[in-house]
C-alpha cells in the first residue's frame, strides 16, 4: 500500500479487492485490531480475547470475512461470527455477548461493488480516533509481525446462531410494551442489504400489516435502484399499496427515510423535527437539546426554539453527533440524511428502532406522518453532489473562492454555504441554503459547474 491513511469519517471504504478493502489488508487490520483491543481492554474478564463480527449482504463480504478471521485468530483471538446484521444489530450483539470489540464488513449506502470495515467498542460505541490511529499505525509498522501464537495460544471461530433473534428483541423493547402497530399497514424497502430478516419480522411480531420490497438480496443487488439512495422506489410503492408509512434503510440499516401516506419523502430532519418535538412535550429531550450537523436545515433550529429547545451542531458525520451527545448527556440526534440515534435505546443509528419511535408518536397522537411532518417548516436548499478525480485543497481551485463569495453576500446572512468532500466516497458535496429557492438554485449551479470542470469525474 502507497498509502498511509485507512481510516474516513465511518472506518475503511473503498472498492473491494482493491487497496485498502483487500483480503491481505482486512488480515492486517484484524491482527492489528487484537492488539490493540487486548492492550485496551477495559473490562475485567479473564480468558481469551473476543471480537464479533457482522456483515451487510456483499458479495464481497465472505473475503473480508474470512480475512479478518485469519488475522485475529493469528493473534490468539476469538472470532464470533453472527452473518448478515445491521450495523446497530453488531454493536447490540457485541455488548449482549460481552466481547471486546465489534466489527462491521459493510460499504453503508455505497453500490455493492464496495465494501468497507468498522469497528466497536466493547459498550457498542465507535472507535474513537486515537484507538483508530493505532490500528492503522500498527497495520503499516509491522511493529507486531513477530507476534505469533502457536498451538493453543492460536484463537478460534464460532458461529452464534442466535444473533437474529437477539437484536429483534432488543430492537422491540424501544417500543411500548402496551402498543401494538395491528392499525398500521407499512410498506417496507430493505434495500437488499443486511436488515432483509430483521426489519420485517421485528415489525411483523409488532402486528403490523406488512408489504415488504427488496428483501431477496443476490450479493450483487444491494442498494441497487432501491432503498434510501432510491426514495423514489418508497414513495411509489406506499401509494400503491395504500400505506399509512413507508420506511425505507440502506444497506446497513443504521438509517433510515419516511414517506407519509401520500408518498411524500419524510427526510432526517422532518424526522428529527417529529420526534424533538414530542421528546420536549414529554419533558424527555435532555437538556433541551438536538443534536444535528451543520448539513440540517435552519428550520429546525426555529422549530426547536418555537418548543423550548435548540439545535446543537457538529460536523458532519454520524459519530461526530454521536460523541457530542456523549461528551455533553444529550439523547437524541441524527443527520439530514436518515442516521438516527435515540440514545435512550442504542449506542449508534439504527434505522428500524428510530422508525418505531415515529410510529409510536403517530399511535399517540392519532395524526398521520402528513401533518407531523408539519412540524418542521424548511428553509429552501440546493444540494450538489459531484464525483471526483481528486480532493484537491479547496482554496487552490481557481476562481472558486470568488463564487462562493458571491453566493454569500447575496445571501446577506439569511442562509449560508456548505462546501466539503465526501468522507466514504470520491464526492465533493455543495449545500446552499437560502429564502429564495432560484436564487440558491443559480449559485449552486454556478459552484458546480465550475467544480465540474477542474476536479469532475
Amino acid at each position: 500500500m502507497n498509502q498511509k491513511k485507512l481510516f474516513g469519517t465511518d472506518g475503511v471504504r473503498g472498492v473491494a479487492n482493491i487497496e485498502p478493502v483487500t483480503a491481505e489488508t482486512a488480515l492486517k487490520l484484524g491482527r492489528a485490531a487484537a492488539h490493540v483491543f487486548a492492550e485496551t481492554r477495559a473490562h475485567a474478564r479473564s480468558g481469551r480475547l473476543k471480537i464479533v463480527i457482522g456483515k451487510d449482504t456483499r458479495l464481497s463480504g465472505y473475503m473480508l470475512e474470512h480475512a479478518m478471521v485469519a488475522g485475529l485468530t493469528s493473534l490468539g483471538c476469538d472470532a464470533l461470527l453472527i452473518g448478515p446484521l445491521p450495523t446497530p444489530g453488531v454493536a447490540y450483539i457485541t455488548r449482549s455477548l460481552r466481547a471486546d470489540a465489534g466489527i462491521v464488513l459493510s460499504a453503508s449506502h455505497n453500490p455493492y461493488e464496495d465494501n468497507g470495515i468498522k469497528f466497536f467498542r466493547h459498550d457498542g460505541y465507535k472507535l474513537d480516533d486515537e484507538i483508530e490511529a493505532r490500528i492503522e499505525n500498527l497495520v503499516f509498522s509491522g511493529e507486531i509481525e513477530n507476534i505469533r501464537p502457536t498451538a493453543t495460544k492460536i484463537g478460534k471461530a464460532h458461529r452464534i446462531d442466535d444473533a437474529l433473534g437477539r437484536y429483534v428483541e432488543f430492537a422491540k423493547q424501544s417500543f411500548p410494551r402496551g402498543f401494538t402497530l395491528e392499525s398500521l399497514r407499512i410498506a417496507l424497502d430493505c434495500a437488499n442489504g443486511a436488515a432483509y430478516k430483521s426489519s420485517p419480522c421485528i415489525l411483523r411480531e409488532l402486528g403490523a400489516d406488512l408489504i415488504v420490497h427488496n428483501n431477496q438480496p443476490t450479493g450483487t443487488n444491494i442498494n441497487t435502484d432501491c432503498g434510501s439512495t432510491h426514495p423514489e422506489h418508497i414513495q411509489r410503492f406506499t401509494k400503491e399499496c395504500k400505506a399509512h408509512i413507508g420506511i425505507t434503510h440502506d444497506g446497513d440499516a443504521d438509517r433510515m427515510l419516511l414517506c407519509d401516506e401520500n408518498g411524500e419523502l419524510v427526510d432526517g430532519d422532518e424526522i428529527m423535527a417529529i420526534a424533538a418535538v414530542d421528546y420536549l412535550k414529554r419533558g424527555c429531550l435532555n437538556g433541551n437539546t438536538l443534536v444535528a450537523t451543520v448539513m440540517s436545515n435552519f428550520g429546525l433550529d426555529e422549530t426547536l426554539a418555537a418548543h423550548g429547545g435548540r439545535v446543537l451542531r457538529t460536523k458532519v458525520g454520524d459519530r461526530y453527533v454521536i460523541e457530542a451527545m456523549l461528551r455533553e448527556g444529550y439523547n437524541v440526534g441524527g443527520e439530514q440524511s436518515g442516521h438516527m440515534i435515540f440514545g435512550d435505546f442504542a449506542t449508534t443509528g439504527d434505522g428500524i428502532v428510530s422508525a418505531l419511535q415515529i410510529l409510536r408518536v403517530m399511535i399517540e397522537t392519532g395524526q398521520p406522518l402528513s401533518e407531523l411532518k408539519k412540524a418542521l417548516k424548511k428553509y429552501p436548499q440546493a444540494q450538489r453532489n459531484l464525483r471526483v478525480n481528486d480532493k484537491p485543497a479547496l482554496e487552490t481551485i481557481s476562481g472558486l473562492q470568488t463564487l462562493l463569495n458571491e453566493a454569500e453576500s447575496t445571501l446577506k446572512g439569511k442562509g449560508r454555504v456548505l462546501l466539503r468532500y465526501s468522507g466514504t466516497e470520491p464526492k465533493i458535496r455543495l449545500l446552499l441554503e437560502g429564502r429564495e429557492q432560484d436564487v440558491i438554485d443559480y449559485h449552486a449551479d454556478r459552484i458546480a459547474g465550475l467544480l465540474q470542470e477542474a476536479i469532475g469525474a
